[in-house]
């Protein structure tokens, strides 16, 4: 019985294998056609997350983007969201398990960006001007976001509408991040600040060292 159980056990993780790599989402296969744009050697793995509004995302040659990650565009499927692309990925990137990336104005994520797993990532958020109606009832806000090339965002990091990320920055984990960031810097906490940055003449360093060496 036991060898029954493994030769059965070793066929199902075989016909697993042949299933994911069948169901990836390729420039090659019909469903990658549905993009404005999937770059050479692009792959999103099987199974994959919510994925709609393909016409207005692109995604930049050699990203691999993990399973069950939701890139969509607009409230639903079916919304005609004009002319250009709303949700630009760079080439290179390294998109994690899990991670969403919903876009309804515009989110650009640079060349060579990797993110941990469940990642989130968004340029909408709802808004409660109005204490007498429901928040989930008022108009949501639009605020753009990027993020520089080259940076890394730690598992389950959130980013909210109007971030800014300059180039090769870090995000930690859990971070909850919204505003504007330079290049070169680490942002952690809930809300997140920035608590190291870079420069040549010191390497990095925690943000007030660059004032007490200004005479600031």
């Amino acid at each position: 019985m036991s060898l029954v159980r493994r030769a059965t056990g070793a066929l199902i993780h075989r016909v697993y294998r042949a299933i994911r790599r069948a169901g990836a989402i390729t420039p090659a296969v019909p469903a990658g056609h549905r993009f404005r744009r999937l770059g050479d050697g692009v792959s999103i793995a099987f199974p994959p997350g919510a994925i709609f509004g393909e016409q207005w995302i692109e995604v930049g040659d050699h990203t691999l983007i993990g399973e069950r990650v939701s890139l969509s565009c607009g409230m639903g499927p079916g919304v005609d969201l004009g002319p250009g692309s709303i949700l630009r990925i760079g080439g290179g990137c390294s998109i994690g398990r899990g991670t969403h990336i919903v876009a309804h104005q515009s989110i650009d994520v640079g060349d060579d960006v990797f993110t941990g797993p469940y990642v989130y990532i968004t340029d909408q958020n709802h808004v409660y001007d109005d204490p007498d109606v429901p928040i989930g009832r008022q108009w949501p806000r639009n605020s753009p976001v990027s993020i520089g090339s080259g940076s890394w965002l730690g598992a389950g990091a959130i980013v909210l509408p109007g971030t800014r990320l300059g180039r090769q920055c870090v995000v930690a984990a859990g971070a909850v991040v919204r505003g504007e960031f330079p290049d070169h810097s680490v942002v952690a906490g809930v809300p997140a600040r920035r608590v190291r940055g870079y420069t040549p003449e010191l390497g990095w360093h925690a943000p007030d060292v660059v004032l007490a060496d200004s005479g600031s």
